[in-house]
């Protein structure tokens, strides 16, 4: 169990890659009904032993996704793939006794002077399957493991094949930790992702793309697996006329440039007052400047993570151009990056002058493209943002309480960063999920226990025969009348 499953286009190859992947989940569901119910012990032992994984062999994972990206600061995979997965696993460990505990329920009067109690008890749902992206391809794996296995599930998961030396030094690393009952890991391209995605789950995590997600979704109600999508989309930010222009660009830079925007929840599209659009422009300009001053020849810049993303980018530049878009490439140095066919580094390109019909304001960028609206008012704002798919996340920023109040009641998305740009994802007491278009569930800390939880209502009832007191018990009659007027009034 867990050995790499490569990708084959012929049907018997992939009717036997499906067949194996049936006797790892029946194997696991087999497993887990043999052992519950899933203690506290052993649910924090299984934490423990994810711990291990990401502490003992950070370095080999970070060193990994740089081969995979062809370039990629070893620094920030620390901080953004082990550091953030590592606190999720910790902060399942310190609050799973709390989490795992009854919930009494109020019951409805008289119920409760009589007798009767109610609770909820939250029980692990079985067998989890988990499709995991390239882009943060250790944090989006071990990220939501921390509530499944907190939650006391068993899982099989599916990394990405676009960071394939990645996906199998997990797979390894998962071999040999835990048993291929407890965690089992499938690689392989889209046919086996495919396949999983079909697989009769008791509940299903995908994070990737909006148009994966619809196929997903529909392979798992083949089934009627649940499902959680983390998807995407546009995030904008939504800059007031009250914002500090040079404290807005640094962390819009901060957060677009990181992994050269390969993040689902970056920065793609700026909203800014017609008036301050030059002098926004510039700030941002101005701030990638300072903070990589080179590109090509930093060590802190991530690389395109291949030739057909870079190509997907340079189409979404050229189609703008021709539609009239004025592209200002921010490149302090001087450096050369058009003519280098084996390189996929790509600078920030700060794109004005946008319409509608182009590519660029029409698919998630997932890259350090950045275009720039002009509104007239706020209100101008907001509907263009209303008018749009529900994104993943949005991000104002300005000193106005009443327009920012404003701002967060009349728009819709799946978080919210005020004054900066993608910090609410960053921690575990907050729910991490979309809306619509970039998602459904969400998952992080209580909300992730919840997600991969069945909540099963336990009624317990009083020894009064309440049935006869309410007039319940045939032949009905004046009884049930009085109750039934007592029950229907305004």
């Amino acid at each position: 169990m867990g050995t790499p499953m490569a990708v084959d286009h012929d049907d018997q190859t992939l009717m036997a890659m499906r067949a194996a992947m049936l006797d790892v989940l029946d194997a696991q569901r087999a497993a887990f009904r043999k052992e519950a119910p899933v203690t506290l012990e052993t649910r924090l032992d299984r934490l423990r032993r994810g711990t291990a994984i990401l502490v003992d062999h950070q370095d080999d994972l970070v060193e990994a996704m740089a081969a995979d990206f062809s370039g990629r600061p070893q620094l920030m995979s620390k901080f953004t793939d082990i550091a953030s997965a590592v606190k999720a696993f910790k902060f399942a460990q310190k609050h799973l006794r709390a989490w795992m505990k009854p919930q009494k329920r109020r019951l409805e009067f008289p119920l409760g002077l009589l007798g009767a109690k109610a609770h909820i008890e939250y029980q692990p749902k079985g067998v989890v399957g988990l499709i995991s992206p390239w882009n943060f391809p250790v944090n989006l794996t071990f990220g939501p493991l921390a509530g499944i296995l907190a939650a006391g599930n068993r899982v099989m998961i599916k990394p990405s094949e676009i960071t394939p030396q990645t996906s199998d030094l997990m797979e390894r690393l998962f071999t040999q930790y835990f048993s291929g009952e407890e965690i089992s890991v499938v690689t392989g391209g889209a046919d086996v992702g495919q396949a999983f995605s079909a697989l009769p789950f008791d509940h299903l995590l995908f994070t990737g793309a909006t148009s994966v997600g619809r196929h997903v979704m529909r392979a798992a109600a083949e089934n009627l697996t649940p499902v959680t999508l983390e998807l995407g989309g546009k995030s904008p930010v939504l800059v007031s006329g009250s914002a500090d222009l040079a404290q807005m660009a640094e962390r819009v830079v901060v957060g677009k440039m990181m992994n050269a925007g390969q993040i689902c929840l970056a920065p793609d599209y700026m909203l800014v007052p017609k008036a301050k659009l030059a002098e926004a422009k510039q700030a941002v300009a101005d701030a990638a400047a300072r903070l990589y001053p080179t590109v090509k020849s930093n060590s802190d810049y991530t690389s395109i993570i291949n030739g057909r993303h870079k190509a997907r980018l340079l189409a979404y530049i050229e189609d703008a151009r021709a539609k009239g878009a004025e592209i200002t490439v921010v490149n302090p140095a001087g450096e050369q990056f058009m003519d280098e066919e084996n390189s996929n580094i790509l600078p920030l390109h700060l794109v004005s002058d946008v319409r509608d019909d182009m590519a660029i304001m029409q698919e998630e960028i997932f890259g350090p493209l950045l275009p720039f609206v002009p509104y007239d008012h706020v209100e101008d704002a907001i509907n263009y943002v209303n008018s749009h798919d529900r994104p993943l996340g949005l991000y104002y920023f300005g000193s106005d309480a009443s327009e920012e109040r404003h701002v967060l009641e009349c728009t819709f998305s799946g978080g919210v960063t005020v004054n900066d740009v993608v910090w609410h994802v960053g921690h575990e007491d907050l729910p991490f999920g979309g809306i619509g278009p970039s998602g459904m569930g969400s998952y992080h800390g209580w909300e992730g226990f919840q997600t991969f939880s069945h909540a099963k209502p336990v009624y317990r009832q009083t020894k009064i025969n309440l049935v006869k007191l309410i007039g319940a018990l045939p032949p009905y009659g004046k009884a049930l009348r009085k109750t039934l007027a007592l029950q229907i009034k305004k």
